[in-house]
């Protein structure tokens, strides 16, 4: 009788301790009030498949040359996107013209020549010391011992795009005079083929502190899908959104339910997922540091590092819908009152 009354006991406190907690996250999850709805929906409609399209035949065509770390082609790319944030009138974080963070050759294994992260900035109208990573990699594989360019439309050619098409509809809301709250730095790396050392330099290496960067939204293949979901491509992969802020991930998921309605997939975001995608993108250098992340994943496919990546394989309208929601949500972000919190079991 004893031993059942203290079995007893310890059920009832497990039972507590329960719903205590479904208690708290049910409170965090009505705490979330989505902001600007309207302004969301007219500058979410800025983001076109054409526009993306235009962007990446060019991106990944063969004048980059497969975009090699520190290679002519990854130069040449580093130079189209400079010429596209001046073209459109959208700042570098570092002042004038100097669109580059440049990374030395002895940051790199031997070999690689020295090369660039490219960096564009819209500053907050409130809170321009709080900044939003919007982030991808433009680097790639180069050109193979067969002499076959590796064009890496999807990886990351997709993500590239998108933070061009993205940063281009906060400029246009900005220049309605609906600037973002927070700054918002739009983060082109390196070297993330090479075990990601663009972003290792750059948290390294701060162009703004650490401690004020409040979210990586990192974006690594979304144009393509996957075996998986070849019966439903209305899919994202999300890795990493509760790793270190619910906060972060019920935003994300009440942002995707308003304005998206994509399904969200969250098995590779499991701890003991064998594939340990949480760890081999840009995104998991700021989570070294702190900062809360989200990595856009499409899946990998046939095609996944060969040389017919290629742009006629990109699904448009989904890479199309897919930006919309990482716009979205990065607005959210960008121009709730308050910054999102880090949990503190973290």
């Amino acid at each position: 009788m004893k031993t059942f009354c203290i079995l007893s006991a310890f059920a009832l406190v497990g039972t507590c301790a329960t719903t205590k907690y479904s208690t708290k996250i049910q409170d965090l999850k009505n705490s979330i009030q989505l902001v600007d709805s309207i302004l969301v929906a007219k500058y979410t409609n800025t983001i076109t498949s054409q526009e993306l399209k235009t962007h990446l035949y060019e991106f990944s065509s063969g004048d980059y040359q497969g975009r090699k770390t520190g290679e002519v082609g990854q130069k040449l790319a580093a130079k189209f996107l400079k010429t596209y944030y001046q073209n459109e009138t959208i700042a570098s974080p570092m002042g004038d013209s100097i669109y580059y963070q440049t990374i030395p050759k002895s940051f790199f294994p031997k070999n690689i020549k020295s090369s660039e992260n490219v960096l564009a900035y819209i500053k907050g109208t409130e809170k321009p010391d709080e900044i939003i990573i919007i982030s991808a990699h433009l680097d790639h594989l180069g050109i193979s011992k067969n002499g076959k360019i590796n064009y890496g439309a999807d990886d990351d050619g997709s993500g590239t795009v998108a933070i061009m098409e993205m940063a281009q509809a906060f400029n246009e809301a900005k220049k309605d005079g609906f600037g973002p709250k927070r700054s918002i730095l739009f983060l082109h790396l390196t070297a993330e083929e090479l075990g990601k050392l663009g972003s290792e330099y750059y948290t390294q290496h701060p162009v703004f502190p650490l401690e004020n960067t409040i979210v990586d939204l990192n974006i690594d293949m979304i144009g393509r899908v996957d075996k998986t979901h070849e019966e439903n491509r209305n899919y994202l992969y999300l890795i990493g959104s509760n790793r270190l802020s619910n906060e972060l991930h019920y935003l994300s998921e009440k942002v995707n339910n308003t304005y998206a309605n994509i399904d969200l997939d969250y098995r590779y975001n499991a701890i003991d997922d064998r594939n340990q995608y949480y760890t081999r993108s840009d995104h998991y250098n700021f989570a070294k540091h702190g900062v809360p992340v989200i990595f856009y994943f499409n899946g990998e496919h046939a095609d996944y590092h060969r040389e017919t990546d290629t742009p006629d394989k990109i699904d448009y309208k989904l890479l199309e819908k897919r930006t919309k929601l990482i716009f979205a949500t990065a607005w959210q972000l960008a121009n709730q009152e308050n910054r999102i919190k880090v949990d503190a079991n973290m």
